[in-house]
């Protein structure tokens, strides 16, 4: 089928698009999509290269699905007029994710939801996702009451410039700056916008769209996210409070029998996950898998992924994955 990826020159355009040949999705035909400025310029794929187009040219040429990756501004002027033109949209960007009329999808967790009408589906938020991929399984077993979260986020969810920005101050060098503070041999402890309430944008988003993706408005989850200096993908420490008990193996075995998930879990023999080890893969790699002993039902774990991979082009590859097993693409 003709696939567009809308945002081909970024970061996460140019994972799709290695995402879309690693997984060897049906591609006939490539339309990569990026700004006037990069119109013309070639990007490569299983061997062949492409040339860049404009949105308006992408939908002239009518792709039969569109993955974009372009930002928020972008998504919110172009993948309506992609959606009328009967192209099915999938997007990454914030724009539509708590719109009550689009879906926000996680295939392992809710893939069930897509239905023909969607005709512009949202990706979530690359935290969001890791995250939830793993509390899916818990939920139906023990019934999650309340979640806390605490992120360790690698620079490359910025983008592109916060990583020449982390390998600037490794090298001595004076660069352009994505963050307000040096991000080497640091900890910032602010991702996004602040908000009224002394929460960041992007733990507000961990918080609205687990509960809309669980389907579930009664899970209450707080969060903290921060950028740390890595590149390998996104961590996370995870509390969740059951109102159920459960036995830590049992916990093991569940987690280990899903598909997209990897326990590793071996603390005798240091075993644990680390995102230069989730650095390029598709899974959510889970371990440090305990009982907190400060109250009852109530489990840690420690959860990381690829941002770039299943927190973002992967996942919208499987969305589309997902809409062709339905019949609806």
């Amino acid at each position: 089928m003709k696939v567009a990826v809308v945002g081909a020159t970024g970061l996460v355009g140019s994972e799709m698009l290695t995402v879309l040949a690693a997984r060897n999705f049906p591609v006939t035909e490539l339309i990569p999509v990026a700004s006037e400025r990069s119109k013309g310029k070639e990007v490569e794929f299983k061997g062949k290269k492409y040339k860049v187009v404009t949105p308006d040219e992408a939908i002239a040429l009518k792709p039969d699905v569109a993955l974009f990756s372009a930002g928020g501004g972008t998504s919110t002027e172009y993948a309506p007029q992609f959606a009328a033109a009967g192209i099915t949209v999938i997007d990454n960007s914030s724009a539509w994710r708590m719109d009550p009329a689009k879906k926000l999808v996680v295939p392992e967790v809710n893939g069930d939801v897509l239905s023909a009408e969607d005709k512009i589906i949202a990706n979530p938020n690359c935290s969001t996702i890791q995250m939830v991929v793993v509390l899916k399984p818990l939920h139906e077993q023990y019934t999650i009451r309340r979640v806390v979260v605490s992120t360790y986020q690698s620079v490359t969810g910025t983008g592109v410039k916060a990583v020449k920005q982390l390998q600037d101050e490794r090298a001595g060098v004076e660069g352009e700056k994505a963050y307000p503070y040096p991000i080497d041999l640091n900890v910032i402890p602010h991702i996004d916008v602040f908000q009224d309430n002394g929460y960041t944008k992007e733990e507000m988003k961990m918080i609205k769209e687990t509960n809309k993706i669980m389907g579930d408005d009664s899970i209450r989850v707080t969060a903290t996210t921060v950028r740390i200096p890595v590149v390998g993908g996104h961590s996370e420490s995870i509390n969740i409070e059951f109102d159920n008990d459960f036995d830590v193996n049992e916990v093991r075995a569940l987690l280990a029998k899903q598909p997209g998930i990897v326990v590793v879990d071996n603390p005798a023999n240091l075993e644990y996950p680390m995102p230069k080890d989730a650095h390029g893969k598709d899974e959510v790699f889970v371990g440090r898998i305990r009982r907190d002993e400060s109250q009852p039902n109530t489990l840690n774990l420690w959860v990381v992924a690829d941002n770039l991979r299943k927190g973002a082009a992967t996942n919208a590859v499987q969305i589309a994955e997902k809409l062709i097993e339905k019949g609806l693409l």
